[in-house]
């Protein structure tokens, strides 16, 4: 697998980028367990908090940029923003059901979905390479699961949720391709994030959650997971982008599993059982095939 340097002078060290990205993203379970508000509200508040401190350095640094928008990109831009809310808040969803090493495993298929939906959207052929990652997901998936039937539904519910979660993150990611390649990384994500916490907050209000009244530990988990998960998480794999390869980076998003379930041992206690701990491996090898057949 290359690595392509798409310019010879980078402001920061890369590769430095990339680990601040894997530990700052594997950090969005953790947090989202500590906060005790309804999953939609969580989901909320991170994207919420987020695009409140991102949009006025966009409008201040992309400002021009901003405006020139045709109205297709804007189209574009909150149709990518809204499959990102949706993301969130089927995976946010999915820890109330399942154990976190589960959730964020599951919902790092992602590279695998963005394999299977892009013949449909780009007309290309699947390779060997990509089908054979399929099937080892699936199987993985299952091994997983299987661990759960004997715990009742609400684990395989939560499973079936970080997989949602997983899916239509892969189509955020191939409806804001197109508008990635003319914005620059600031106003890209100020779009994304701030179109999705405008979903994501509609939502709350219309089916009258409670948004006040949450203990300090919750609040502080809210701005932990709108700054350390978000802002320099999803944004350091965004900036990676410009410097490495899709493969590159993609592959560096098996870091998160690794993250979150060392960090769920440590403060909640979530044991390893070997049918999770194959189950995985299979789906982290699937996640690596995919990443590595990627031009």
């Amino acid at each position: 697998m290359a690595v392509k340097m798409k310019h010879a002078a980078p402001p920061f060290n890369p590769y430095g980028v990339l680990i601040i990205g894997i530990i700052g993203v594997s950090t969005g379970s953790i947090f989202a367990r500590l906060a005790d508000a309804p999953a939609l509200v969580t989901a909320a508040y991170r994207m919420g908090l987020a695009a409140l401190m991102l949009i006025p350095l966009a409008v201040w640094k992309a400002g021009d940029e901003l405006r020139s928008l045709s109205g297709h990109d804007i189209k574009l831009a909150m149709l990518s923003g809204f499959f990102l809310a949706l993301h969130f808040a089927t995976w946010i969803s999915s820890l109330d059901y399942t154990a976190i090493a589960n959730s964020v495993v599951l919902v790092n298929t992602i590279p695998l979905w963005v394999g299977l939906f892009t013949p449909l959207i780009s007309k290309d052929r699947m390779g060997g390479s990509t089908i054979t990652s399929i099937i080892a997901s699936v199987i993985g998936a299952v091994i997983i699961g299987f661990g759960d039937f004997a715990t009742g539904g609400k684990a395989l519910w939560g499973d079936l949720l970080a997989v949602f979660g997983a899916i239509f993150a892969a189509v955020y990611l191939l409806c804001g391709r197109n508008l990635r390649r003319k914005l620059s990384l600031l106003s890209y994500i100020a779009i994304c994030y701030g179109s999705a916490a405008v979903i994501l907050w509609l939502v709350v209000l219309f089916l009258n959650l409670p948004i006040t009244g949450y203990s300090r530990q919750t609040v502080a988990a809210f701005w932990a997971m709108a700054f350390i998960s978000q802002l320099i998480g999803h944004s350091s794999y965004n900036w990676s982008l410009k410097w490495f390869s899709t493969s590159l980076v993609a592959v560096s998003l098996l870091g998160e599993p690794i993250g979150s379930t060392l960090l769920a041992y440590i403060i909640f206690d979530e044991g390893l059982t070997w049918m999770k701990f194959i189950g995985g491996l299979f789906i982290l090898s699937a996640i690596y095939i995919a990443a590595s057949d990627e031009k």
